[in-house]
Formats: C-alpha cells, structure tokens, sequence
C-alpha cells in the first residue's frame, strides 16, 4: 500500500494571501506556507490586498478582521462581491472567539474562522481544506 500523500506537497506553487495589519502574523504565516511551497502575497490591510487580489488572483485568502482603513468583514464582502473571486475561498483570522464574530464572518461570505495565535498545522490544514489545487498559476 503506498505512503498517503503528504498533504503539504498538494500546496506547493499554489497563491494563497495573507492580509494582516500585524507584520509578526504576516511573517509567520508567510514563513509556514512557504516552507508548504505556498507562493505567498503579503497585504497589509483590505485596501492593499484588493488592488493585490486582482493582479494575482489568489487561490485562498486569510484575513485579518481588525484592521484599519478597511476591515476584514467589509473586505471578504467585497471580494465575494465581485463575480471574478466570489469563488476564492476567504478564512478569516481573529484574535476574537465569539460566536457573534464567527456569525458576522460567514455573513460577509467567509469559508471559514481561525483564532489566533494559529499554529502551521491549522494553517495549512486550512489551505488543504479550501484551495482549489487547479489554480496554482
């Protein structure tokens, strides 16, 4: 019986971006999906990471729900909104745990909610989960 696949090795080439006003989140998420073999965009807020999602056209969005300028409710909506990405996975990211907020995020269109800190596994796990292998270009 062969070895099952190492889940890690579906996501290699694969763009997932992170959106976080927070570098340290930034950088260790980018730090565990790259070493998954993630091609990793960085965005530091909703307004960046827009103008970035329709140049690259990720395969999986994680976003971060406290951020300024634009908030990641109102950003996962805008990017559900628009018929060209309303397929992208979006998970948010949140330091909060309330059932209110995991509420408000699937209002706005999100797959799914991690607290932070998360872990690589969970953050890969969600890759798995919810990208779509077929769009790694």
């Amino acid at each position: 019986m062969p070895p099952a696949p190492d889940p890690a090795s579906q996501l290699h080439g694969l763009k997932v971006m992170v959106i976080d006003d927070s570098n340290t989140i930034r950088k260790s998420a980018e730090l565990f999906l790259a070493e998954a073999g993630c091609q990793v965009l960085l965005a530091e807020d909703g307004f960046d990471a827009l103008a970035k999602i329709a140049d690259h056209e990720p395969a999986l969005v994680f976003c971060d729900i406290l951020m300024p300028r634009l908030d990641g409710y109102q950003t996962c909506a805008l990017i559900k909104k628009n018929p060209r990405f309303a397929a992208t996975p979006v998970v948010m990211l949140s330091s909060k745990d309330g059932l209110f907020d995991r509420a408000r995020g699937r209002l706005a269109g999100s797959d799914e909610y991690l607290t932070k800190p998360f872990t690589r596994d969970t953050l890969l796990q969600a890759v798995a989960q919810h990208a779509n292998p077929a769009r790694t270009t």
